[in-house]
């Protein structure tokens, strides 16, 4: 039983998109996306150094771009529902995997996070926050000391992480203070995400997503609220599209349950979990938390032979496929997820 899923803010590298460049349709394909989201995503991908790929108006459809064009690198003319059995995204990551789910349109999916991009960078410019990596010790005792610092749990990933978010000056001391047995570690991120602060964000993006053109989905897709997938209701076995639209925005101010997410993956019997890029983050998770489910994470063209091997064996019948082109590697770093 295959998964897909996509990873969240954070997991951007200078110059990652630069190997995918190399691969037929490749440059048209981002061509496209970047007029949807209305901003230059091969230069940023390729060029630009991580201070500015860390601008949340960037960072967001950059992202889901990248796993776009992994997934159609690895899948061609398939489509995600004849290739995957279920489907979830780490924050930003969940556009990406409605995309994957055929709620959202690859353009549609991008233009949609350009909005949530600007809102939520408006938002972390009101007031300096940020996220940080709460990296072991004992999960209750973080969480206590994420709430004693006057910080919010924003991310739960599962495997020992948990990311806190809030005031600058909050997560310096709990850094300086950590919890016993625990690493605090900053990311590259411009604001506390999934936290109260996103008010304004939430309240702009809600009214345009709930117009978004979408799609029912066409095969289970996780929710960062409490990683079950959307319920089924008449003539969609999947759950309705507006109810992705309404949790995708309200997922700005809530805290991404990715430890749930990963709970529903092993009920459900995964076996096979493939992370599109800019990939490292959730497979290391997954290594850590899903015990016996074989990973592979498309870093670069190099990694989509093994991610069609992936899917010849974990995924529904039809997912063999020709090997793809020989690309060299770019390498990226495995970095907590924001």
């Amino acid at each position: 039983m295959l998964a897909i899923v996509c990873p969240g803010q954070g997991s951007q590298t200078p110059g990652f998109l630069a190997p995918w460049l190399d691969l037929p349709g490749v440059p048209e394909q981002l061509r496209r996306l970047s007029d949807a989201a209305e901003v230059d995503l091969v230069r940023y991908g390729t060029e630009s150094d991580a201070e500015t790929i860390r601008d949340t108006a960037v960072a967001q459809p950059l992202i889901v771009a990248a796993s776009l064009v992994a997934l159609r690198a690895v899948l061609g003319e398939r489509a995600p529902e004849d290739v995957a059995h279920v489907t979830a995204g780490h924050s930003v990551g969940e556009l990406a995997a409605a995309a994957v789910a055929g709620v959202l349109t690859d353009d549609g999916a991008v233009g949609l996070v350009a909005h949530r991009a600007r809102a939520m960078a408006e938002a972390a410019a009101a007031e300096p926050t940020g996220m940080s990596a709460v990296v072991g010790g004992d999960p209750d005792a973080v969480l206590e000391a994420i709430e004693a610092a006057g910080l919010h749990p924003a991310n739960v990933n599962g495997g020992g992480q948990v990311v806190a978010a809030g005031s600058l000056d909050a997560l310096a001391a709990l850094a300086a203070a950590p919890p016993a047995k625990a690493r605090v570690i900053p990311l590259q991120v411009a604001g506390a995400f999934h936290t109260p602060f996103m008010g304004t964000a939430h309240e702009r993006f809600a009214v345009v997503a709930s117009g978004w053109p979408a799609a029912d989905p066409r095969l289970p897709l996780l929710s960062d609220a409490d990683g079950a997938p959307y319920p089924a209701a008449p003539g969609a076995p999947h759950g309705r599209a507006a109810d992705v639209l309404a949790r995708l925005a309200a997922q700005v101010v809530a805290p991404v349950r990715w430890d749930l997410c990963q709970r529903t993956l092993l009920e459900m019997g995964a076996t096979g979990l493939l992370e599109l890029a800019p990939a490292g983050v959730l497979t290391g998770l997954a290594r850590r938390t899903l015990p016996g489910v074989e990973t592979v994470a498309v870093k670069s063209p190099a990694d989509v032979d093994a991610a069609l091997d992936l899917l010849a064996r974990h995924g529904a019948p039809q997912a063999g496929a020709p090997t793809a082109p020989d690309v060299p590697a770019s390498p990226t770093a495995e970095e907590p997820s924001a």
